[in-house]
């Protein structure tokens, strides 16, 4: 038996002390936790830094560390800061470092790093070993040299052999997020199907019970499955929280594609055990006879300006597509007579549709919308003079040329903002390899006092 405590479902976000500390009682053999994922945009690959502050990171890691020590087991973190970029990677390393100089602690540090070499990825792509998965973008060798990151998502296998070095703390990039917690009932001869579909459940902590801000849950793995129990005091495991965690981020409820192959969970049987625990038996693993990991990759795609402005009129709020529609085309055309660059105007209305756009199926407004006005150009200037020209409109635009000129609010001055660079992923496919640890690279040093 394997025991994998999970504090939560990434390292950032927070959780509950208590249940953390009740995990421990538990004597696990090895903590895991996730530190990113692709949710929250490109822009974190693509700038290779995280989304969470260095402040609360570190009191979440320090708090982790300490738990680490008084378990004596291995902590590792998948996806180190949000993206799994290499300098990512560095940055939690760094932070690991203060943390021991501070408590004295000597520790062996295993780095695993996910980074792709662009030249590198362009020969594999050339020589067939990059594949398309579904509704990928159409990249060339060009593509590869655009990103200023691209990574690979390390499986259960380079988990493996971080863990083989006797390190105290794992920090890999990317990982898939199942990767972190598969990879020691793997290599101890626990239950494959089990181990992958128990890794799935538990790759987000409590968010597959009852109770998703507590956090904390403990996964028992063995020889014919796997068995869930929250460590939240009012936390419950249920068949069917736990059973629905198949639907997360998951195209198909029952098949998951892993480096190596796939998991089938199509017979896999939930039983509750008694008001908070549950068992799972029945998951397959499905070996693949060519040995894939995903590439994910993030480019520059221009610079940004964005202002707010906010409608109340009645009239204006009944008619605000109309309304934006006309903006829209008016400075559209006013910025391309009077600059070069190629740009784009977007309005959201926000109260209206501005999640789901023209995808909305019953977008009503209310008493006020807020028009998102996103101007994207070529150039950080160009993105500027072109969202100047749209301020006006935003402030006073009438809906027919014979009525009294309106004014709306904006709610800071000035009202255009830059985001600075922009990025997008470009890349969302399979490389394949010869070894498993090919496109990986683990180094191990000493840290602390």
């Amino acid at each position: 038996m394997v025991k994998v405590l999970i504090p939560c479902g990434a390292l950032g976000l927070g959780y509950d002390p208590a249940a953390l500390a009740r995990g421990i009682t538990q004597k696990p053999d090895i903590i895991a936790i996730d530190g990113g994922s692709t949710d929250s945009g490109p822009h974190y690959l693509g700038t290779g830094t995280s989304k969470y502050s260095r402040g609360s990171t570190k009191a979440e890691w320090r708090e982790l560390m300490a738990a680490r020590a008084t378990a004596g087991v291995p902590l590792v973190i998948g996806t180190a800061g949000t993206c799994g970029a290499d300098d990512a990677v560095d940055w939690l390393v760094d932070i690991t470092r203060e943390i021991a100089a501070e408590t004295g602690e000597h520790l062996k540090l295993a780095i695993l790093k996910s980074g792709q070499n662009p030249q590198e990825m362009a020969q594999a792509f050339r020589e067939g070993r990059i594949s398309a998965l579904p509704a990928a973008p159409e990249i060339d060798e060009e593509t590869f040299a655009a990103c200023s990151n691209i990574v690979a998502l390390a499986g259960a296998e380079q988990v493996q052999a971080a863990l083989d070095t006797g390190a105290d703390i794992v920090i890999a990039g990317r990982t898939t997020d199942t990767a972190i917690i598969s990879a020691l009932p793997l290599a101890r001869g626990c239950h494959a199907g089990g181990a992958w579909h128990g890794a799935k459940i538990g790759e987000c902590g409590a968010l597959a019970t009852t109770s998703p801000n507590s956090g904390t849950i403990l996964i028992e793995f063995d020889t014919t499955g796997f068995t869930v129990t929250p460590m939240g005091a009012e936390a419950r495991a249920t068949p069917h929280t736990v059973s629905a965690h198949m639907l997360y981020e998951n195209s198909d409820p029952y098949i998951l594609h892993e480096p190596g192959g796939y998991l089938d969970v199509t017979k896999a049987k939930y039983d509750a055990l008694d008001d908070r625990q549950v068992r799972v038996e029945g998951s397959i693993w499905v070996e693949s006879p060519d040995y894939t990991v995903k590439l994910e990759g993030a480019k520059l795609a221009g610079y940004q300006t964005v202002s707010l402005a906010l409608v109340r009129d009645p009239r204006y709020v009944a008619h605000i597509q109309e309304w934006c529609n006309d903006i829209q085309s008016r400075c559209t055309s006013k910025a391309k007579e009077r600059l070069d660059g190629d740009f784009t105007i977007e309005l959201r209305r926000i109260g209206e549709n501005a999640t789901l756009g023209e995808l909305e199926p019953d977008g009503v407004a209310g008493t006020e919308v807020g028009v998102l006005g996103i101007v994207t150009a070529e150039s950080e200037t160009l993105s500027r003079e072109v969202a100047k020209m749209l301020n006006p409109y935003l402030l006073h635009h009438p809906l027919t040329e014979q009525e009294e000129m309106p004014t709306f609010a904006f709610p800071f001055s000035p009202a255009e903002m830059s985001r600075g660079k922009i990025y997008e992923f470009c890349i969302n496919h399979v490389l394949e390899l010869d070894d498993p640890m090919q496109a990986f690279s683990l180094q191990v040093e000493e840290i602390g006092g």
